[in-house]
């Protein structure tokens, strides 16, 4: 990613011209002419819509496809293939790593039509097309007493399809695991169009196309594991002068055998921006907070995990006030679930890192990064899910006032310090073009080939998301 795309608002310099008698019409005319007027759109106005996500603009669509059934896809899919047009899949637009912006002239296919979903309570299965929305899986569960553990903070706005593209976590994951861990089975559409039906089973390709952010096929179909709830769930809030007390915490607390089922973390401008965004009292002083709940089946269990974060916390500098109430615990989580539109208060555009590092080295990482933010004169927050080690710093900025070389810089090396202490450049938000150029330093080249064969294996012309994850390889 050049520092040039990071702020992209109207077309990526990868760009191709297309004429107005192009491609892109006879495309949009046989595809009209094979699903329907309404289920193409290829006015301007329409496509200027599809050429973003959360983070980042592309390239304005040459056509984009609403697709209600496999059917549809595979259709879209051979058309776009006979004209020559790459493909990027898209949900509901709510990713952070560029994902699902056009790079280039492109049929967008957009799943939000395909939404059937299934509940089999005998099997404890959900079975969804790639449209669904996430929390509409537990909703439609928890009448028979089942529970969709996977609650990534965008979960009433962001899709299944999704989810399964960048693997997608939450608040849950560090006990209950992610997206993948769920997943017993799916259908997908390859690049030339054939429908496969894969179970996880021994070369487990539907592993390999979860996390592939939709360079490898498109997901029209997924089985979805099911678990019940846990019955009690007890909730803290704990407040510590600085971060790096709050990272020592958290390592404390699940080295002396606590597995909370929600342990997040926020840092003091991330605090303040939710304050001003809520007013839900939350202590502003504070360094940094973490919200910890346990749950499980037997209270005694339950309480004593509690303690065990309490103690952990006191011992590490902290402050910690117990939820009283189930009223009091939603509104510690609706401060959580709020980060997002808090922040988009402070500055109009943010680069998010989404890092993994081992838990041991949390406290020094969040120092070395609140370092970096200070020295950098950028505006930087941190949160995320560090029960797992999961960290999300934020860079906000005003790209008409700030530089983004400068915002570029600072994400690298935020990078760098993951890769440093021994972790990943991404948990849940997914590589895409905002940390693609960071992959040659994050996986070693041998390593990269192999990624790149995969590729071109599953996907021998590069029409599937083009630009995204994988590096251009250097020519000797």
């Amino acid at each position: 990613m050049t520092p040039e795309k990071l702020a992209l608002t109207t077309t990526s310099p990868v760009a191709k011209p297309v004429s107005a008698g192009g491609a892109d019409t006879a495309l949009a005319r046989e595809l009209t002419r094979q699903l329907g007027p309404k289920k193409v759109l290829s006015n301007l106005s329409e496509r200027l819509n599809y050429r973003y996500d959360a983070i980042q603009f592309g390239v304005t669509p040459l056509c984009v496809v609403l697709p209600e059934s496999t059917a549809d896809v595979v259709a879209a899919v051979k058309a776009a293939r006979s004209a020559g047009v790459p493909i990027v899949g898209r949900g509901a637009a709510s990713g952070l790593s560029g994902g699902a912006t056009p790079l280039e002239p492109s049929l967008v296919v957009s799943f939000t039509r395909m939404t059937r979903l299934e509940i089999d309570p005998a099997r404890r299965e959900a079975r969804a097309q790639p449209g669904v929305i996430t929390l509409a899986v537990s909703e439609a569960a928890r009448p028979h007493g089942l529970v969709y553990p996977p609650d990534p903070a965008s979960l009433r706005t962001s899709t299944i399809g999704g989810n399964l593209g960048e693997n997608a976590g939450g608040p849950m994951c560090f006990k209950y695991g992610v997206t993948g861990d769920y997943v017993t089975g799916l259908e997908f559409v390859d690049a030339g169009g054939e429908v496969h039906r894969l179970t996880r089973e021994a070369y487990d390709l539907a592993g390999l196309l979860i996390g592939s952010e939709g360079t490898l096929g498109l997901i029209t179909d997924v089985t979805l594991r099911l678990t019940t709830p846990a019955r009690f769930t007890r909730t803290l809030m704990a407040s510590f002068p600085e971060v790096g007390q709050a990272a020592e915490a958290v390592s404390s607390a699940i080295a002396a055998g606590a597995v909370p089922s929600k342990l997040e973390f926020m840092d003091q401008a991330c605090v303040g921006a939710i304050e001003d965004y809520l007013h839900l009292g939350l202590p502003r002083h504070a360094g940094a907070l973490l919200l910890v709940d346990t749950d499980g089946h037997d209270l005694e269990t339950v309480e004593e995990e509690r303690a065990l974060v309490e103690a952990a916390c006191l011992n590490a500098g902290g402050t910690v006030r117990r939820a009283a109430t189930d009223a009091e615990a939603a509104a510690l989580w609706q401060a959580r679930r709020s980060v997002s539109p808090a922040l988009g208060r402070i500055r109009p555009q943010r680069m998010n890192e989404d890092i993994v590092v081992p838990r041991s080295a949390l406290p020094e990482v969040v120092r070395e990064i609140r370092a970096l933010g200070d020295a950098s004169g950028l505006t930087l927050v941190q949160f995320g899910h560090i029960g797992d080690g999961n960290l999300h710093p934020n860079i906000l900025f005003d790209p008409r006032k700030e530089d983004a070389h400068a915002v570029h810089e600072l994400a690298h090396r935020i990078a760098l310090v993951a890769i440093r202490h021994g972790g990943v450049l991404s948990g849940e938000h997914g590589i895409g073009t905002m940390k693609r150029d960071f992959m040659t330093d994050a996986v070693d080249p041998v390593t990269l080939d192999v990624l790149r064969s995969v590729k071109a294996a599953l996907d021998p012309a590069g029409a599937l998301n083009p630009g995204k994850v994988l590096p251009d390889a250097v020519k000797s």
